[in-house]
C-alpha cells in the first residue's frame, strides 16, 4: 500500500500549454517531459455499494502495461486530497478479484458478492508528466507534476478532462501547495476537489456528487484553534465544491449557495477577536469582498420572478467564469488552504491571541456574540425613515452573527438559540432587499424592518445577552 498525496487544479487548454513551458517547472525538471495516453475502465456494483464505501476500483492501461487499482478515499479538501493505494500489474484487461483481500477491502464492504462487480465507466486522456524536485529548506522534494487532457465516458454521457496534477512523491504535503501557489501567481488555476473516478459517477448519477464536506464534531471542550481550523477547512471545500458543481450544471442556486459559502468564510475572518489577528486574516479579506461584490448583487436580484431575476440569473454564469478565468481565484483558496495547513494565525500571534485560541468553544462563543448583538443597531419604530442608511451598515455584523449562529449555536448557553438565529436572519433578508425596491415599495418594507427589530428585541435571548 502506498499513501497519494496530490492536488488537483481545473485548467483551460490554454493554461495547460502554458504550464508545460512554465519555467518554474523546467527550471525544477529533472527529466524530460514524457506523453502517452491512459486507458481506464472503472467497476462497481450497479447499486454503487463502492462508491457509498469511498472505494475506487480501475484497470488501466498504459501502452502494453495493465494495473489494477484499488483506491480508498482519504481526506480530501479545497484540491489537496490524501488517499490509499493499492496497484497491482496484470497480464490483461481482467479484473482479478483475488487480489481484493482483507488487506485492502474496507470491513464495510465483507458481505459483499464480489463477483457483482461490473464495468461502470471510463476515463480516456493523454497524459504529459515529468519530475521536478528542490531542497526545502533540509528537506529534499520530489513532484510529479501531470498534464491530462481527455474525456471520461458513462454510455452516452461525456465530460471533458483538462487539469493540472501535482503529486508528491517525496517531501511534505505542504510543499506541494506552495509549488501551486507559485504556479497560481500568474496562471488561471482552480481548484477542484473531484476526481476523475467522481466524474463518471456523477455522469451515472448526477445526485451523486456531494457538495459539502462533513461538518466538524465540535464538543464543550473544543478550542478556539481548532475551531478556526476546522471551519476554514469546511468551508473552503464546501465553496470549491459548489463551485465545481456550478461549473458543470449552472444551476443557479448552486451560484446562490457557494456565494453564500464566501460569505461566510469573509465573516470568519472577523469574528475571533485576537485568535485571529487582523493582520493574519488581511492578505484574504480584500479578493473575497471583490467575490461578493461581484457575486451578491446577482444572487439578491435573482430572487425575482420577473425579467430583472431572469436577467440576473443569467448573468451569473457569465460573472462566475469571469472569477474563475482570473488568477486571482486560485491565487485566493490555494493560499487559504496553505495558511490553513500551517496554521497562520497562530504565527507571530501575541500572548492575547494564544490565550483566546485555548478558550473552550462554549466560553468563547457566549463572549463573541454578546459583543456582535450588544454593538447591533436593530430598527426602532421610534427612529426615521433616513435610519435606513445606519440599519444597512449592519449587514457585516448580521453576517458574522449569521455564521456563528449558523455553526455553533447549538454550543451557545441561552434561551432559544435557534429563535434568535431565524429572527436575525430575516432582519438580514430585509436589509438586503432595501436597496433592490423601487420606492413606492420602500415605505412597507421600512414598515417591515421596524417591526422586526421590535420582534428581536422581545426574546429572552436578546434580552440576556444584552444583560
Amino acid at each position: 500500500m502506498a499513501k497519494e498525496t496530490e492536488i488537483k487544479l481545473r485548467v483551460t487548454p490554454a493554461t495547460l500549454d502554458a504550464l508545460r513551458e512554465h519555467p518554474l517547472l523546467n527550471e525544477r525538471r529533472t527529466g524530460d517531459w514524457q506523453s502517452g495516453t491512459l486507458y481506464n475502465q472503472y467497476f462497481d456494483t450497479v447499486d454503487r455499494d463502492l462508491a457509498r464505501a469511498k472505494v475506487a476500483l480501475r484497470i488501466r492501461r498504459d501502452g502494453d502495461t495493465f494495473i489494477q487499482t484499488l483506491k480508498s478515499r482519504g481526506q480530501s479538501v479545497a484540491g489537496l486530497s490524501e488517499r490509499n493505494e493499492w496497484d497491482w500489474y496484470l497480464q490483461g484487461d481482467a479484473l482479478d478479484l483475488s487480489l481484493l483481500d482483507d488487506s485492502c477491502w474496507p470491513a464495510s464492504l465483507g458481505d459483499l458478492d464480489r463477483t457483482s462487480i461490473v464495468p461502470l465507466f471510463t476515463t480516456h486522456f493523454q497524459r504529459t508528466k515529468a519530475l521536478i524536485g528542490w531542497q526545502r529548506g533540509d528537506e529534499t522534494v520530489e513532484v510529479e507534476v501531470a498534464l491530462d487532457a481527455g474525456t471520461v465516458q458513462a454510455g452516452e454521457q461525456q465530460e471533458t478532462i483538462c487539469e493540472l496534477e501535482l503529486e508528491v512523491r517525496q517531501g511534505p504535503a505542504v510543499a506541494v501547495l506552495e509549488l501551486a501557489a507559485a504556479l497560481a501567481a500568474d496562471l488561471p488555476l482552480m481548484p477542484c476537489d473531484i476526481s476523475k473516478a467522481e466524474r463518471g459517477y456523477r455522469l451515472t448519477d448526477p445526485a451523486s456528487f456531494a457538495l459539502r464536506p462533513a461538518v466538524p464534531d465540535w464538543q464543550a471542550e473544543t478550542p478556539v484553534d481548532e475551531v478556526i481550523a476546522g471551519s476554514g477547512w469546511q468551508l473552503l471545500g464546501q465553496i470549491q465544491r459548489l463551485a465545481e458543481q456550478y461549473r458543470h450544471t449552472g444551476q443557479f442556486k448552486l451560484f446562490r449557495d457557494m456565494t453564500a459559502g464566501i460569505a461566510e468564510l469573509r465573516a470568519l475572518f472577523g469574528v475571533f477577536d485576537m485568535g485571529l489577528p487582523r493582520s493574519a486574516a488581511q492578505p484574504f479579506l480584500a479578493p473575497l469582498d471583490q467575490l461578493l461584490d461581484a457575486f451578491r448583487p446577482q444572487v439578491l436580484a435573482g430572487w425575482a420572478d420577473d425579467e430583472a431575476g431572469q436577467a440576473a440569473r443569467d448573468q451569473a454564469p457569465i460573472s462566475f467564469d469571469a472569477a474563475v478565468t482570473d488568477p486571482a481565484w486560485g491565487q485566493l483558496f490555494i493560499q487559504l488552504a496553505l495558511w490553513l495547513h500551517v496554521r497562520g494565525w497562530q504565527q507571530d500571534r501575541p500572548p492575547r491571541g494564544d490565550r483566546i485560541g485555548a478558550l473552550a468553544l462554549p466560553r468563547w462563543l457566549l463572549g463573541a456574540v454578546a459583543r456582535e448583538i450588544q454593538e447591533l443597531q436593530v430598527p426602532h419604530h421610534n427612529e426615521p425613515d433616513s435610519a435606513v442608511s445606519e440599519w444597512l451598515d449592519q449587514l457585516p455584523r448580521l453576517g458574522r452573527l449569521h455564521y456563528l449562529l449558523a455553526h455553533f449555536r447549538t454550543h451557545l448557553d441561552v434561551p432559544a438559540a435557534d429563535r434568535l438565529f431565524g429572527e436575525l436572519n430575516k432582519l438580514q433578508a430585509l436589509l438586503e432587499q432595501y436597496p433592490l425596491v423601487d420606492v413606492e415599495q420602500q415605505p412597507a418594507l421600512l414598515a417591515a424592518l421596524r417591526k422586526q427589530g421590535q420582534r428581536l428585541r422581545k426574546l429572552d435571548a436578546w434580552r440576556e445577552l444584552n444583560s
